[in-house]
């Protein structure tokens, strides 16, 4: 199969999630060898959960059928330019490379506009629209220290 081949099999997902009414227009599969080891379509309204985006959905079937948090040697295809979340979900998940088709401004065209996210990002945190606040704490970097001290650690 091509590239087209399995963006189309994303776009076909994107669609059912909208005429199945479980989310937003969006779609995703994980491709390892040949095969879709993971699919996923927006469930975001439908699960009542804004982390179900396609990307995140596929990506958590495929690291399940893999028995792995890696998705190593793998390519994802997704029906849109994956979002702020679903890049930093791609990129802990490792995957080889990423095909979309529509692009984020062709998602915003359509009513899903993510640049409030990646303008937040730039901000200091306190000045973002959700305000985030540092405090200092002695024992702050006791979780850091356990960990880096853990004989049977898994690094990601």
């Amino acid at each position: 199969m091509t590239e087209k081949d399995w963006l189309t099999h994303a776009i076909q997902l994107a669609s059912k999630s909208v005429t199945d009414y479980r989310g937003g227009p969006f779609g995703a599969i994980v491709v390892k060898d040949g095969v879709v080891i993971g699919e996923g379509f927006n469930q975001v309204t439908s699960d009542h959960d804004p982390t179900a985006h396609a990307e995140v959905v596929a990506i958590r079937n495929a690291c399940q059928k893999l028995g792995t948090h890696q998705l190593d040697g793998c390519v994802i295809y997704a029906s849109c330019e994956p979002c702020p979340m679903c890049l930093g979900a791609i990129y802990w998940s490792r995957p080889d490379r990423v095909y979309f088709a529509a692009s984020r401004h062709e998602a915003a065209d359509a009513g899903f506009d993510d640049a409030v996210i990646y303008d937040e990002i730039e901000k200091k945190p306190e000045q973002r629209t959700i305000p985030f606040h540092h405090i200092e704490m002695k024992e702050k970097n006791e979780p850091f220290q356990n960990w880096q001290k853990h004989g049977e650690r898994v690094e990601y």
